[in-house]
């Protein structure tokens, strides 16, 4: 492989780049990665304006045979070697290292939650019951699960519920696919096998120590918006205090109803109070009618509280070096980061900063339509698992 083309982490996970679906070099380098038989799975996250799901799949048939690959389309994709919205990522896991289970649950819009925990937990004890999941050594590792979920789906709460309860005592996190701020339609595929009414889960054994964290940034103030219409089913809000959502939300901000954007609602996400802590709902967009559409589940009677996002840079970098400092070093990070904190952190000019933080811990993942850690379905969070570094090598006496 060329070096200039992919990055290897010290526990063997590699990550490659690609601008555009004719890089040869990123063809190569999975297809070396397939012959070579090292990896257990690729995981690919890709920007479907550049990388369209039938294309891709293609490619992959062509240059990676034998790869198990699991792949969702995104908002934006995070890290690797060549920075900026619009590419292809791979993150290629060692075998000596990660032992990967991948399985699709299709039709989650109606599917039902019986159904899914049903799957699961046939999926889950056909896992556990492997003897020797690493060759010549009897260590099994530690075990959680990642889950891919269609972000247009409106059930991932639902299904991350299920997922949760079907998984017991394995822990759970992932992002919601996106479509580049489409909101047309998502792609997930698994080993060719591509949908968007569906969700992936990877159940994955690890030799390397982890650690699972979410971290968001956004303080709630005393404004209140009362959900009095809405269709639960379709995540739409139509009257906030018996008034058009739209502009209620914009009164409550103190915008122009007419102005409202991405922008208004990464700069301004509303919350809801569960359990004595406050989970984002954050708005996806406005409707012709005045309504407003959700990223996460609604319904009439809930008390929506305005929120104001503060010191992206500080908390995240707080929850990282925690992190750090708890497992003695990151490696790297798989991580999940909701596309509103994303363009929030472009409209504080943070970005630099978070790149900045998401480079030194080697952050890989993709900007999300909702993140999921253990039971929930979040926004506005970021969302990741980080892998410890290995042990340094001692040094020979001279």
């Amino acid at each position: 492989m060329d070096a200039n083309a992919w990055t290897q982490f010290g526990c063997g996970v590699v990550a490659l780049t690609a601008r555009q679906p004719d890089d040869a070099r990123f063809w190569a380098d999975l297809e070396a990665a397939a012959q070579s038989s090292a990896y257990s799975l690729g995981l690919i996250f890709y920007s479907q304006d550049s990388f369209p799901a039938d294309l891709l799949r293609s490619k992959m048939a062509e240059c990676a045979v034998g790869l198990p690959y699991a792949a969702c389309s995104t908002a934006d994709e995070i890290g690797g070697v060549d920075e900026g919205a619009g590419r292809c990522l791979a993150i290629l896991f060692p075998k000596d290292q990660f032992a990967i289970t991948p399985f699709r649950i299709d039709g989650i819009r109606s599917i039902g939650f019986d159904r899914i925990v049903a799957q699961v937990k046939r999926e889950r004890q056909a896992f556990e019951h492997d003897p020797a999941p690493f060759a010549g050594t009897e260590d099994k590792g530690d075990t959680f699960a990642l889950c891919l979920i269609d972000g247009l789906s409106v059930v991932e709460e639902m299904v991350t519920a299920a997922l949760h309860w079907a998984l017991e005592d394995i822990p759970l996190l992932g992002g919601s696919a996106g479509d580049s701020m489409h909101f047309s339609k998502t792609s997930l595929i698994l080993n060719g096998a591509a949908g968007d009414d569906c969700a992936i889960v990877l159940l994955c054994r690890s030799r390397i120590p982890f650690k699972i964290f979410k971290t968001d940034n956004f303080i709630p103030t005393d404004r209140k918006l009362v959900v009095t219409r809405s269709d639960p089913a379709r995540r739409i809000i139509y009257e906030f205090n018996a008034a058009e959502a739209a502009s209620e939300y914009a009164l409550a901000v103190g915008l122009d109803p007419s102005s409202l954007s991405p922008l208004s609602f990464a700069s301004h996400p509303l919350v809801v109070r569960v359990g004595g802590e406050y989970y984002c709902r954050s708005v996806q967009k406005v409707n012709p009618d005045g309504s407003l559409s959700f990223f996460c589940a609604i319904d009439d009677g809930i008390v929506l509280t305005v929120a104001e996002p503060t010191g992206m840079s500080r908390s995240t970098r707080e929850a990282f070096e925690s992190v750090d400092a708890e497992i003695g070093g990151i490696d790297f990070v798989l991580g999940f980061d909701c596309a509103l904190r994303r363009i929030d952190a472009q409209n504080r000019q943070a970005t630099q900063r978070i790149n900045a933080i998401y480079d030194a811990y080697n952050v890989l993942g993709f900007n999300t339509y909702g993140e999921q850690y253990l039971s929930m379905h979040l926004n506005h969070t970021f969302t990741g698992i980080a892998f410890a570094k290995p042990p340094a090598e001692p040094e020979t006496p001279s």
